[in-house]
């Protein structure tokens, strides 16, 4: 790989095929403000362009020969040539002489090696060896890119995966006009464009569509074609020149994607049974290309005016209300919305042509509507009310109000993420959307934080967003932060709180691989763009936030510094440093900002933060928390604010009666703290005397820091254990969550390796150690979001070991649901618990899945699937689970839960495996879904068999999934598995 960036020289000479020397340097000014990355591959040759002192043609053309054969025997100066040198020009006389039969033999093998490289160059596809692609004698010039074919068989004007900065789009005319019956679409793109620099193309995206015809200034284009990028142009005999206005206009046609993304079909079974279709999109990050022909990059916002065209029993909706409709001569209604008054990204923009029923109300002058199809109306009331006092919340709190006259919430039957921030149509699943009056609190935690996060992208994201998906951090760190916080000041009694200490454990699991990747990191490919859907840039991008937060002293420093950064750069596109530098400017730290915060965006992973007494002198010492080390030469720093109780590389007085110490107060930081063993010690001993003496995030947080300083091989696993003594103690519900999960992951460990009297020791310790807990856990109604917390993480796990009072109680509540035709009431944090006891039993699962073809509330039905997915029957889980059954969104959920089982996730593996191509084809490479799937099916194998079973299928993938960072992610914990196995598994008897 080759990159270049601001030393492209602006008299560089392009192939002379495409344009004249001015839109030369427009080449050099559209890379300014981003690296230009050329990816070699075997169809594609790159070379050198000509510096400033061109050679003449017959001696360039000899020379780029000459170079081809590994030959410099060219010199530019003859005086400097030796006279003794057998390639010296020598004067001839006029008459010819006879060559030696030595010259004769020589000349004839320099020409048929010529020939035969002349030959490999004709036939190398996709790519064309010109004059300008020689060699210069300057060798610091930079390598140019030789031009693809497009699929026309004519050379496509642009190389590079970003598209060139020549042109900015001003505004899109859309009209759509999709036939759901034949699941097809056409449509018109008007885009009126402003000429930034000299140029004779204009390139954008279109991906799967069939352009028929081009118009510019009433003369018909010819369209070229580059699929592997998702790119088409049209090149001009006459220069475009700066400060020109121009409109382009592209009529096509497409397919509704049957995929995820794109403009796509989608389907309901109505109350009547009958089958009821609709078409929705879903857009980001790559996706608005497949809908219409656009400027699919987040920097090229524009205003949008969309017009959609449908039969009269339909309805559509956009991100703008709807300004009129008008009757067609073929029958049709042509909807037509009015006009964005803001800039979008082309990732924003949303349509959809379906039968939805609203439910509305008025806040702060916007219309908020929550749409669902129309035998789901009455579960819509909780997100409407949620919605709203979240919408008037985020007014206030940024001092900036949202922008649009409406604000949609829309939930789609088939939808594949959690939910899109489409500006002013958010679109979402319909299990975190819809509510049934019965729900649980449980439940409405789960509605009300996606509510809130998409809500909080309409200022961080969509108002002000990043520049390139490399800052993706952005967007969703941002919008994952200010939804647990608004939701403890909006809705407190939803305990969010647990919640989001429990995702910065994981965030922190993540980051300690060495496949874990830089909050804010180079993004060069479509696979990488999807890749960054990941806990990096949402969790750990959150937590950062919320360490930040706690450091800044003075009156709400962090809320005043971001209100700048969304007014400041309001409708504008912003990289990481923008942020840090806001929030500098009105920080009255000694330490600037931008300095502290660069060391968590710019390099992976997080600090291991060392304690050491002697004395009264305490020392902390830091050094990157790497789980693998090979091959690891990392020399990280992390800087944190003054204002937390930990300075690195310093020493502090501490009087010598105190006891014990316990940094990073209610995990607010990110990072890890070992106390070495005394101080672990120490610990263990103040919370058996007094577990309130810490805080229960405070008390979790020494949990999942033993566990991972285990896992590092700094404690032992006796170490961990002494530590959990005191869980007999504990009543709150995040130290026990946490305790519960690390101890059921390495049961599951032991269990797949069939590791029979360890795994059944295992088991007698949980029980043990948990089953006064269990006991005292009650079958009833609960109120609190915290209390159903506990009780559904301890009754799982004490269902899953078979503990008998809790599987027959289990048994007794769902024959009871079963006999009432599922009217009988199971509190919705127990339905987990029950439906997975009962799929359990051949019988009842027949019965478990009788119910779940027919019950029509969402969050219900998904936790029957998942209790389907959990039976340990390999027959039934082969057989039972046909897709006519279950939609296709769910599946990296139920190959999830199937690997969790011994007799799944074996069966698991070998699907993917067949299916690899299929899967990839419905959830994209890189995708978060791929991620989901491929990490739940690998991340259970500890053996040597396994690791080498992986390796060789994923290298077989090559470009169809082989380097996605999941993929490395998945075998380096393979690897660690086998190093946890291998050094606890001989010692693990005689500790438990």
């Amino acid at each position: 790989m080759i990159t270049f960036q601001s030393v492209l020289p602006r008299n560089m000479i392009e192939n002379s095929m495409f344009e004249e020397e001015p839109d030369i340097v427009d080449l050099a000014k559209d890379s300014t403000s981003f690296p230009v990355v050329y990816e070699p591959r075997s169809s594609r040759l790159l070379v050198r362009g000509l510096g400033e002192n061109d050679m003449d043609e017959e001696e360039e053309d000899c020379e780029s020969s000459a170079r081809l054969l590994g030959m410099s025997f060219m010199n530019r100066s003859s005086a400097q040539r030796s006279s003794s040198s057998p390639y010296t020009r020598q004067t001839q006389p006029r008459s010819c002489s006879r060559p030696s039969a030595r010259t004769m033999v020589v000349c004839v093998f320099f020409l048929v090696i010529v020939a035969s490289m002349t030959m490999v160059l004709y036939f190398l596809p996709g790519c064309t060896f010109t004059k300008s692609g020689c060699r210069s004698p300057n060798k610091t010039t930079p390598l140019v890119p030789v031009y693809p074919i497009s699929s026309n068989g004519e050379l496509f004007p642009w190389a590079q995966l970003r598209l060139p900065r020549s042109i900015q789009p001003l505004s899109y005319n859309l009209t759509l006009n999709p036939d759901l019956d034949n699941m097809t679409f056409t449509g018109r793109t008007v885009i009126k464009m402003l000429v930034v620099h000299n140029t004779k193309r204009i390139v954008l995206h279109s991906a799967n569509l069939n352009i028929s015809k081009a118009t510019f200034k009433a003369s018909d284009l010819t369209v070229l074609e580059y699929k592997p990028r998702q790119q088409i142009a049209v090149k001009f005999s006459e220069e475009l020149k700066v400060g020109q206005y121009c409109v382009l206009t592209l009529d096509y046609s497409a397919t509704l994607s049957h995929t995820y993304d794109g403009f796509y079909n989608s389907s309901h079974i109505d109350k009547d049974g009958i089958k009821r279709v609709l078409a929705a999109t879903q857009f980001e990050p790559l996706s608005a290309r497949k809908a219409f022909p656009c400027f699919d990059e987040p920097a090229f916002k524009a205003t949008f005016l969309i017009k959609i065209s449908r039969k009269p029993d339909y309805m559509t909706l956009s991100n703008m209300p709807k300004a009129k409709t008008t009757e067609l001569s073929n029958g049709l209604m042509l909807d037509e919305f009015e006009k964005t008054n803001v800039n979008m990204s082309t990732y924003l923009v949303a349509f959809i042509v379906a039968n939805f029923t609203p439910l509305s109300k008025n806040v702060s002058d916007t219309l908020v509507s929550v749409y669902s199809v129309p035998e789901k109306k009455e579960h819509t009331s909780y997100a409407l009310d949620t919605a709203t006092k979240l919408l008037e919340f985020y007014n206030n709190f940024f001092e900036m109000n949202y922008p649009l006259r409406k604000l949609d919430l829309v939930a789609v039957p088939d939808f594949l993420a959690g939910a899109m921030e489409n500006w002013g149509l958010i679109t979402f699943r319909e299990t975190t959307l819809l509510v049934g009056k019965q729900s649980s609190p449980l439940e409405k935690q789960v509605v009300a934080s996606v509510i809130a996060h998409e809500i909080a992208h309409q200022w961080f994201g969509n108002q002000v967003t990043m520049s390139w998906w490399n800052d993706l951090w952005l967007n969703e760190g941002f919008a994952t932060y200010m939804q647990y916080m608004s939701l403890q000041t909006v809705l407190p009694k939803l305990d969010i709180g647990n919640l989001f200490l429990a995702v910065r454990f994981r965030a922190l699991d993540r980051d300690a691989l060495n496949s874990s990747h830089a909050v804010s990191t180079e993004v060069n490919t479509p696979e990488q763009v999807e890749e960054m859907f990941d806990s990096v840039s949402y969790e750990k991008g959150a937590s950062i936030l919320l360490m930040l937060n706690a450091s800044l002293t003075g009156d709400q420093q962090f809320r005043k510094g971001i209100i700048q950064y969304l007014k400041q750069f309001r409708g504008l596109n912003t990289d990481t440093n923008d942020l840090w530098n806001s929030l500098t400017q009105l920080s009255t730290q000694p330490q600037n900002v931008s300095e502290m915060m660069s060391s968590w965006t710019s390099q992976k992973g997080f600090p291991l933060v060392t304690v050491s007494r002697k004395g009264d002198q305490v020392t902390l010492t830091q050094e990157h928390f790497l789980l693998t080390s090979d091959n690891a030469t990392y020399t990280s720093r992390w800087l944190v604010g003054y204002s937390c109780d930990l300075c690195f590389h310093s020493q502090k007085q501490v009087p010598e009666s105190v006891k014990w110490l316990k940094l990073n107060y209610k995990n607010t930081g990110f990072y890890i703290v070992h106390y070495g063993d005394g101080g672990w010690d120490a610990l263990k001993e103040a919370l058996s005397n007094n577990v309130s003496v810490l805080t229960q995030e405070d008390r979790a947080s020494l949990i999942h820091n033993i566990f991972a300083l285990s896992r590092l091989g700094r404690v032992s696993f006796h170490h961990v254990l002494n530590l959990l003594d005191y869980m007999s103690k504990e009543t709150e519900t995040s130290p026990v969550t946490e305790a519960l999960l690390q101890l059921n992951n390495i049961y599951q460990l032991l269990d797949k390796r069939q590791e029979h009297s360890v795994v059944g020791r295992m088991k007698d310790y949980i029980l043990h150690r948990f089953g006064s807990l269990m006991e005292k856990q009650t079958w009833q109604e609960e109120e609190s979001v915290s209390k159903q917390e506990l009780r559904s993480a301890l009754l799982e796990t004490a269902c899953s070991l078979n503990k008998e009072n809790c599987t027959q109680q289990a048994k007794v509540m769902f024959k009871k649901y079963v006999e009432s035709g599922g009217t009988f009431r199971i509190p919705g944090d127990l339905q987990q618990v029950v439906f997975n006891v009962a799929a359990q039993s051949n019988e009842d699962w027949s019965n478990l899945l009788n119910m779940f073809v027919n019950v029509t509330y969402d969050a219900e039905k998904r936790k029957m699937l998942l209790g389907l997915a959990s039976t340990q029957d390999p027959l039934i889980l082969k057989e039972g689970l046909k897709g006519d059954i279950v939609q296709t969104q769910e599946l990296p959920l139920v190959i999830s839960t199937v690997c969790k089982g011994f007799a799944g996730y074996l069966f698991a593996w070998d699907f993917i495996q067949e299916n690899w191509d299929q899967l990839i084809e419905k959830f994209h490479v890189g995708s978060f879904a791929m991620q989901t799937i491929i990490k739940s099916a690998t991340s259970h194998f500890s053996t040597q068999t396994h690791l080498i079973q992986v390796q060789a299928f994923f290298s077989s993938l090559k470009d169809r999934g082989s380097q996605m960072r999941s993929v490395q992610e998945a075998l380096e914990t393979i690897r660690l598995n086998q190093r946890w196995m291998d050094n606890n598994l001989s010692t693990l008897q005689k500790w438990l």
